[in-house]
C-alpha cells in the first residue's frame, strides 16, 4: 500500500495546498482551497489538512467539531466539511482511500459516535463515494442548502 499522511495546513504547505484545484465540472460543488483556508482563518473549529500520498501533497480536507446549544447542555457535532482530490490525481482510488483514513482520524481525535457532511445530490461522483462509506442521508439541509449526511460509528 502506498504511503499516505495527513498533515495539518501551516505556513510551510499552505502555497501548495492554494494551488490544488478539482476538475472543472466539480468546481461548483466546493470552494476553493483558498476560500477553505480563509473560512478557517475566521472559524477556530475548523482544522485544515493537506492529503498526501509518499510525500507529494494529492487533496485537502477540512474537518472540526462545532458546538450546538440546546436547553440542557452543550453537544455538537463532528463535521468533514470539505475534501477534494486535486485533479490532477483524481481517478487513482485517492479519494476512498483518504475518506476512509480521514474517517478513522476523526473518531479517534474526537471520540465521535457520528460524522457529519453535506453535498448537493448532483454530485454524483462523491454522493456514491460517500454512500459506499455508509453515510446516509438524515433530512436535513446545511445553511447553504445541501443535504446532510452521517456516518454512524
Amino acid at each position: 500500500m502506498k504511503t499516505i499522511e495527513i498533515r495539518p495546513v501551516t505556513k510551510a504547505n499552505a502555497s501548495e495546498v492554494l494551488a490544488l484545484k478539482v476538475n472543472e465540472s466539480q468546481r461548483h460543488y466546493i470552494e476553493t482551497t483558498e476560500q477553505c483556508l480563509e473560512d478557517a482563518k475566521n472559524c477556530v473549529y475548523y482544522k485544515p489538512v493537506g492529503l498526501y500520498k509518499e510525500g507529494v501533497l494529492v487533496g485537502f480536507a477540512m474537518y472540526g467539531w462545532f458546538p450546538e446549544y440546546d436547553e440542557n447542555h452543550k453537544k455538537g457535532k463532528v463535521w468533514l466539511d470539505r475534501y477534494l482530490i486535486d485533479e490532477r490525481f483524481q481517478g487513482q482510488g485517492l479519494g476512498s482511500i483518504f475518506l476512509k483514513s480521514l474517517i478513522s482520524k476523526l473518531i479517534n481525535e474526537f471520540a465521535c459516535t457520528k460524522i457529519f457532511l453535506s453535498i448537493y445530490d448532483t454530485n454524483i461522483h462523491a454522493l456514491s463515494l460517500y454512500k459506499r462509506y455508509g453515510f446516509t442521508f438524515n433530512g436535513e439541509l446545511d445553511f447553504n442548502g445541501e443535504k446532510v449526511m452521517e456516518l454512524i460509528v
